[in-house]
């Protein structure tokens, strides 16, 4: 009989480890710390259930039972991992890492149709009534809301077996709210809403026990499970308290003994799971310990029942949404080479795993996997293999997730299941609802009874249907994509089969080999099917470009996975075959093949491929990628002939050389095919073309290679063939005479043609050649043959420049410098060249032959002259670099000074050298003391060279021959260029101490800068300090500087000097601008010699601008009398002019005037008084006649700042009056606010305040509450004596805060009674029979306490800054002193406010405080 489709799903998909593939995981360890006193089971019901309790690992001591050792360092401390740091409380969720893997439907959704029908049948005829439970062994059990139990069998029939239970016992016991079937399905037990536990006989269908006494009466049962042990079960309430239940038989009588296990006083339990192992399994010695787990609402507990009760951790959830639900779920996982025991647990969105492992030692390790987050509220977690998790979220969406990569595999929607959720129990209806609301709130999403796990499967509950979900095996999951016709997603899917990558496999096991062939096969299959899909639906009509296009996406894949399996007979049979029908296709396959071909993944195709691959390139122009293409592949199979004809006409030179290299063995031949191509125009004179000049460039490279020992243009020469190649390339370039000679073919037409082709290119292939001859007799005399003919070729041959003869004697030289050298070459030659390079009649290519042979000297041909000829012969030459060259052998460095000097084009250079000389070691003193000594000689040359760093030359090396290198200089522009150099720091280009000079050397330099650029002089004094005034003063009076002369005496103290100077200069200038242009224009040339061209009233206002900037400097160190004489005689000096004006632009002169005599009215209002000001204005004929128009501005400016004072003033009288209303406003309510004691007895004698008593007592209370009898304060001496009070603290306060150091004692007494609030006294008499006695309060002068004291502060502080009153004071007191305030300015961090750059005055009201 055929299975259905239902049956089939119910088979059990294995569920046993396979050992063979343990996870390769390595997870990261921790040591379990070790603890003092063990915690028990009491003391962790006793701790407060409080979400933000740091994390508890449990002592594993407590665990073992034979060599517990708890600092094993492979341990792994839950607390050091995460509980000793609780920010990982708040690590940010990692998003799930997406891949790009295909992992097709892992998932198989079925629906047990058959029991399906029967639960709503049974609801229908029996009024069994709708589903709440359901568990899963080798039957299925489904628990109703009528009470019955109903068991259906797990064959393809699917037919139910049992129905256990009345609906008359489902009224008394309710809903079945949880089911449990032992490990060897004989047993049943059902838990029902009302408290009641049943266990039934599953093969017979008898009731065997009746519980009703396990737990407190008046609770619904969440959870009912079996452990291992058949005799043990466990059970947990809408309490939240857990039970163990022990089964019995005594004398024929079924008993059952209840233990509390977890009191739900103490924090409830929603979720228990016992560790549960498999038959394999039961030797596990961890099974030993029927390990429970617990989730409570704030954590996980792990205990073990057996030998006895034990608590072996302890783990809080942190911070979680109080709605969401706890789950747990038990695998054992193969990790490490050992298969353990993992815990999974979650509340919320994070999934954490435990690893408990025992030793060898029989040392217990709970070690904490790597954490999954999800970003979904999770309501259902289970195992359905040792790698993989699926969980259901808030959305009843199904996530299947792989646990060591962390990848999400698949996710589906279950929402239409309808999924059955136990919230009605957990809210305890059926008693009443007699439950905290906590545990409410998480059964909105509880489903723990919807939901089981066995066997690889898992089942879900709906209100009218059974779900299960199985994994698909690997050959499903293919198939599952190609009937969707995914093609392309099946295949990466088969591939991560065959290489062992894809997560949740099933069906392959064995050995790899095996299962890769398995797999193979399948993917050829879906090879062959993806070829017929790509020809069938090709489009057969439309562009060409559709078509292309079409099988451009579809041919690579083919030929990838063709690749990746090694199937390249199934590529190019078959599959190009078949491919062949199409044109399109065709074209397409063979064009994609490139790549490959180059990268060398397909190295040998078949003969008709290549043919036709070949002649399709040439069909359509693609010549490069022919050539790129041949010299990858094995070209025995072709017509060789035929492609050195097609390479020879198409000008592929690489794939011509590589077909005669590899196919005929022939390495001479592409040589004398190129050397055909470049020699004739070489020859004849001609410029090469750009193509000639690569095939030049292949040939050179082609000869390098072969003499190297590798192949052209990639790869390696045959070892048997490198001696025989090397020894025809040589032969062939030293051959006499071509094959095809001419007659006026020059002798070693070859060598003759590289040398002409590119002559240093040559040699260094020759030279990279001679490298690898060591041993090789025959090898060196080749290479002495060919050295040969190149001195014969080259030598007295007009045909070549001195630098290609250069560049032979260079490489000679190089060859023979060599220790193990065995050339020989004539050393006349050398003196030949000599001769050649340094010919004194030739001017032509100076530099190039001076180069040439400087070369030369280097790599050692210095040697194979004779020295003396050879210096003569470079200073007639003028090669001073090659008498440098020889000098520094010599050690003549003064020598080589001339020849920097000499040399124009390194002229620049020698103060770097003649730095280093006398700076760097290395050097005797004798060879210092005569480059000094040249220096010196030739300073002048030097000067002129450059003057900045001849300077800085001498500022570091000749300090005591400045007036020695100063009177050498003949010229006095090259002095003044030298010291301004020296002297001027803004000159100085590298940072070097200046000169310690005397002040002779400055005033010198002032007296050039006065001749050679006066308009330098100002600048120059402010820098520099070295100079004497008087005679500094006399050097700018005798070239009649008179800015700088001003400058000058205001340094010297003598502003009226400096201000008469600027003042008479003033004069002259305003005199141009009141006579006529041809009185004052020899009075311009004498004061304005050297400078730019400008008007008359340019330069007023430039000399104006000057005289008022001197008189608002100087005007801060005089007195009121000697501010007028300045500034009157300023405003004088202004005003006058302006009676003289004449001529046609008069008016507008005068308009310009007035509009200077305003600046310096405004400058002056600053220093004197406005009403003298309008006084000296209002004599004046020029203003004091008229309507007073012409000092409207003036008025109107004096009027606006008294506007702008009286304004200001007001504002800041009424702001510190109301700052002074609310301060004393807000001390009055402090200092009148009833004071309330701690306690009614005195904080030192401890008796207590009695209201009535015979005697008058004085108490006192402080604002921190604290009372105390007076008399008691006074004998601790805690009162200070002042004038005529006390002023008391708190004995308690200061005793507990400790003692001030004495200097803040004073301080803070001296304070007085600002510091005043907030103690009372009160005295108290008795009610006698007068009836005067009555309790008073009496204030007395007492200061703050140090809580008062800190309050106010903070009070105060309330303001950003200082207060206003301090800066208004500091502002009045600055107009009072300007001279301190001003010459003598405070700095900003120090001083005074408004001196700050950020300083403004915010007129702004106090901030409310709330009373």
């Amino acid at each position: 009989m055929s299975e259905s489709p239902d049956s089939r799903s119910l088979v059990s998909a294995s569920s046993q480890l396979n050992l063979m593939e343990i996870d390769a995981i390595d997870d990261k360890e921790f040591d379990i710390p070790q603890v003092d006193t063990p915690p028990t089971l009491e003391s962790i019901l006793n701790e407060p259930e409080d979400e933000d309790e740091p994390f508890v690992l449990e002592d594993t001591c407590l665990l073992n039972t034979e060599n517990m050792d708890t600092h094993s360092c492979e341990t792994s401390s839950l607390a050091s991992s995460d509980s000793g740091d609780r920010t990982h409380l708040k690590r940010r969720k990692r998003p799930m890492e997406t891949n790009s893997t295909v992992h097709g439907s892992v998932l198989r959704h079925s629906i047990l149709k058959g029991i399906s029908a029967q639960i709503v049948s049974a609801a229908d005829k029996v009024d069994a009534g709708l589903p709440t439970a359901i568990t899963v062994s080798n039957v299925i059990a489904v628990g109703t809301s009528h009470g019955l139990a109903l068991v259906f069998g797990k064959d393809h029939n699917q037919a139910l077996r049992l129905c256990l239970g009345t609906t008359a016992t489902g009224a008394e016991y309710g809903a079945v709210s949880a089911l449990s079937i032992n490990h060897d399905c004989t047993r049943l037990l059902c838990g029902f809403a009302k408290g009641q536990i049943t266990m039934w006989d599953l093969a017979n269908g008898k009731l065997l026990r009746t519980i009703t006494d396990a737990h407190p009466p008046g609770t619904a049962i969440l959870h009912v499970k079996f452990t291992d042990n058949p005799t043990l079960a466990i059970c947990n309430d809408s309490g939240g308290s857990v039970f163990e239940l022990s089964f019995r038989r005594v004398m024929g009588m079924r008993t059952c003994e209840s233990r509390c296990l977890f009191s739900g006083s103490k924090g409830e339990v929603c979720c228990v799971e016992p560790l549960h192992a498999a038959l394999e399994l039961k030797d596990h010695p961890i099974t030993q310990y029927c390990l429970l787990a617990m989730a409570s609402l704030t954590k996980i507990l792990v205990i073990g029942l057996k030998p006895s009760l034990k608590v072996w951790m302890t783990f809080p959830y942190g911070k979680t949404d109080p709605a969401s639900v706890p789950q747990l779920a038990w695998q054992f996982v193969a990790v490490q080479k050992a298969v353990n025991p993992i815990l999974a647990f979650c509340r919320g969105d994070t999934v954490h795993f435990l690893l408990v492992k025992k030793d060898e030692s029989g040392t217990i390790h709970v070690i904490k996997q790597r954490q999954l987050s999800l970003n979904s509220d999770l309501i259902s977690l289970a195992w359905i293999n040792s790698r993989t998790l699926v969980v259901m979220d808030s959305s009843e969406k199904v996530h299947v997730v792989d646990r060591p990569s962390q990848e999400e595999l698949e996710v589906l929607d279950l929402s239409e299941v309808q999924l059955v959720y136990n919230s009605s129990h957990f809210k305890s209806l059926a008693t009443g609802g007699n439950v905290s609301q906590a545990l409410a709130l998480v059964g909105e999403k509880a489903c723990y009874q919807s939901v089981c796990s066995n066997g690889g499967q898992i089942v879900y509950l709906g209100t009218k249907s059974v779900h299960i979900m199985t994994l698909r095996n690997w050959r499903e999951r293919v198939d599952h994509l190609l009937k969707q016709e995914k093609f392309l997603e099946a295949l990466s899917l088969a591939w991560s089969f065959h290489e062992g990558t894809a997560k949740a496999v099933l069906g392959l096991f064995g050995d790899p080999a095996k299962r890769k062939g398995l797999v193979a096969d399948k993917m050829v299959e879906i090879l062959f099917q993806y070829v017929d899909r790509s020809i069938k639906k090709c489009p057969e009509q439309g562009k060409i470009q559709v078509m292309e296009q079409h099988f451009q996406d579809m041919v690579p894949v083919m030929v990838d996975y063709c690749l990746l399996l090694q199937r390249t007979d199934l590529l190019f049979g078959q599959i190009y075959s078949r491919l062949l029908e199409n044109s399109v296709a065709k074209g397409v396959f063979l064009e994609s093949l490139e790549p490959y071909i180059l990268s060398e993944r397909i190295g040998c195709p078949t003969a008709p491929v290549m043919r036709d691959l070949l002649a399709y390139f040439q069909e359509n122009g693609m010549m490069e990628s022919v050539e790129n293409c041949l010299v990858h592949m094995d070209i025995t199979n072709l017509d060789i002939q035929q492609v050195v004809q097609m390479c020879w006409e198409n000008q592929l030179y690489d794939a011509m050389i590589y077909v005669f290299n590899s196919g005929m063995n022939d390495y001479i031949t592409p040589m004398e095919k190129l050397f055909q191509v470049i020699s004739v125009p070489l020859r004849e004179g001609r410029p090469l073309t750009d193509e000639q000049v690569v095939m030049g460039n292949k040939l050179l490279v082609y000869i390098s290679c072969c003499l190297a020992g590798r192949a052209y243009p990639i790869g390696d020469i045959p070892e048997d063939l490198v001696p025989l190649v090397k020894n025809q390339v040589f032969e062939f370039l030293i051959r006499l005479h071509s094959a095809e000679a001419s007659q006026d073919e020059e002798v070693y037409p070859y060598i003759h043609t590289l040398l002409h082709f590119d002559t240093r290119e040559f040699l260094n292939v020759l030279a990279l050649t001679f490298e690898d001859f060591k041993n090789d007799k025959q090898a060196l005399e080749y290479q002495q043959r060919i050295v040969d003919i190149l001195l014969k070729v080259m030598v007295d041959n007009p045909d070549f420049t001195p630098s290609q003869v250069g560049c032979l004697f260079t490489f000679l030289a190089r060859q023979l410098a060599k220790p193990d050298n065995s050339l020989f070459v004539n050393r006349k030659l050398f003196d030949q060249v000599l001769e050649y390079l340094s010919s004194p009649d030739d001017d032509s290519r100076h530099t190039e032959r001076q180069q040439v042979l400087l070369e030369l000297l280097q790599v050692g041909g210095v040697v194979q002259f004779d020295e003396t000829r050879l210096l003569s012969l470079a200073e007639k030459a003028e090669f001073y670099q090659i008498c440098e060259f020889m000098y520094e052998k010599k050690h003549l460095y003064d020598k080589i000074i001339d020849c920097y000097l000499k040399d124009p084009l390194r002229k620049e250079e020698i103060f770097n050298y003649i730095h280093n000389i006398l700076s760097m070691p290395g050097y005797s003193a004798e060879e210092k003391r005569s480059v000094w000594d040249k220096t010196l000689l030739h300073v002048q040359e030097l000067v002129t060279t450059d003057p900045a760093k001849s300077a800085e030359l001498v500022a570091v090396h000749f300090t005591n021959e400045v007036h020695q290198i100063i009177s050498n200089l003949q010229d006095d522009h090259l002095v003044f260029l030298f010291l301004q150099s020296l002297l001027d720091p803004r000159e100085i280009l590298h940072p070097q101490p200046l000169l310690r000079s005397g002040p002779d050397l400055h005033e010198q330099l002032v007296g050039l800068l006065c001749r050679f650029s006066p308009q330098q002089v100002i600048d120059f004094l402010k820098t520099s300090q070295d100079y004497r005034l008087e005679e500094t003063i006399q050097i700018v009076q005798q070239h009649q500087l008179h800015e700088a002369k001003a400058f000058l005496l205001e340094k010297k103290g003598d502003i009226q000097g400096a201000f008469q100077v600027l003042l008479q200069t003033l004069e002259a200038k305003l005199l141009g601008l009141t006579q006529p242009r041809e009185g004052v224009d020899q009075l311009r040339h004498e004061e304005e010699e050297g400078q730019e061209e400008e008007g008359p009233l340019q330069r007023v206002q430039g000399a104006l601008g000057d005289i008022i900037a001197l008189c608002v400097r100087g005007s801060h160190g005089l007195n009121q009398q000697q501010r007028e004489a300045l500034w009157f005689s300023l405003l004088e000096a202004m005003m006058s002019p302006q009676k003289l004006l004449k001529g046609s632009d008069a008016k507008q002169t005068s308009e310009v005037l007035k509009e200077f005599t305003m600046q310096v009215l405004n400058s002056m209002s600053s220093f004197i008084a406005l009403p003298a000001i309008i006084h000296r204005i209002l004599q004046d004929p020029v203003y004091g006649t008229g309507k007073l128009a012409e000092i409207q501005g003036l008025i109107l400016g004096m009027l606006d700042t008294f506007n702008y004072e009286q304004t200001l003033l007001e504002t800041t009288t009424s702001l510190l009056n109301h700052d002074l209303h609310w301060s004393l406003s807000h001390l009055r309510a402090a200092v009148s606010r009833g004071l309330h004691p701690r306690q009614d007895h005195c904080n030192i004698c401890l008796q207590q305040y009695r209201r009535r008593q015979e005697g008058e007592d004085e108490i006192i209370i402080f604002s921190c509450g604290h009372l105390y009898h007076c008399q008691c304060l006074q004998r601790k001496e805690q009162g200070v004596a002042g004038l005529g009070h006390h002023s008391w603290s708190c004995y308690k306060c200061t005793s507990s805060q400790g003692r001030r150091s004495t200097d803040q004692n004073t301080m803070e007494t001296g304070r007085g009674r600002s510091a005043s609030l907030a103690q009372t006294r009160v005295t108290s008499v008795h009610r006698g029979a007068s009836g005067v006695g009555q309790g008073r309060k009496l204030l007395c002068d007492a200061t703050l306490d140090t809580q008062q004291s800190q309050a106010w502060d903070q009070l105060r502080c309330i303001y950003r800054g200082p207060s206003r009153l301090a800066i208004l004071s500091e502002l009045s007191s600055s107009h009072g002193h300007e001279k301190a305030s001003l010459l003598n300015p405070v700095h900003p961090g120090t001083g005074s406010i408004f001196h700050s750059e950020n300083f403004q005055l915010k007129l702004s009201p106090p901030p409310l405080v709330e009373e």
